[in-house]
């Protein structure tokens, strides 16, 4: 199944780090390209989400999409400065001048900007959707990775996303 667009989140270079590497990234990047890959074959739109703060610089290296990632000069590219990528940012207008109503969601990370955003999307009506664990996240000092991406999975299951 294809949505109106497929939303990428914060897959940038400085969000994997060798203190908190982002678990299954490489499999994670590949299972991304390949939903890219179906969005453009049906002429659907792929808008690039990255976050922008004092680690994430706008046009420095951390802030840079992760090289793997097949990014286009003709996809959208919109920058947050907040775990939702609804807020202040362009996102809004833009889904609403595609005349988007369904959303599928990938990118990291699981617990912060992944889980704000689908939550918050929900909550304004777009119908939500997610290919299975093409998210990721890294350990905390909490839970580790596997288990927070599996919680958040079985929380978002048919209350604020459908996976396909």
């Amino acid at each position: 199944m294809i949505s109106d667009v497929l939303v990428v989140i914060d897959l940038q270079n400085g969000v994997n780090s060798v203190d908190y590497p982002l678990v299954h990234l490489e499999s994670v990047l590949a299972g991304v390209n390949q939903r890219i890959a179906s969005y453009r074959d049906a002429g659907k739109s792929v808008i690039f989400v990255q976050q922008v703060d004092e680690k994430l610089v706008i046009g420095s290296d951390a802030w840079a999409l992760m090289p793997d990632m097949d990014s286009r000069q003709d996809d959208i590219y919109v920058n947050k400065t907040h775990a939702n990528s609804f807020y202040k940012t362009e996102l809004p207008a833009i889904l609403a001048g595609l005349d988007v109503q369904k959303i599928e969601f990938c990118g990291a990370q699981t617990e912060y900007c992944v889980d704000t955003t689908v939550r918050f999307a929900h909550g304004l009506g777009f119908d939500c959707y997610m290919v299975r664990g093409l998210h990721t996240t890294a350990d905390s000092d909490l839970m580790d990775a596997g288990t927070i991406m599996a919680h958040h999975e079985s929380l978002w299951d048919k209350r604020f996303l459908t996976f396909l």
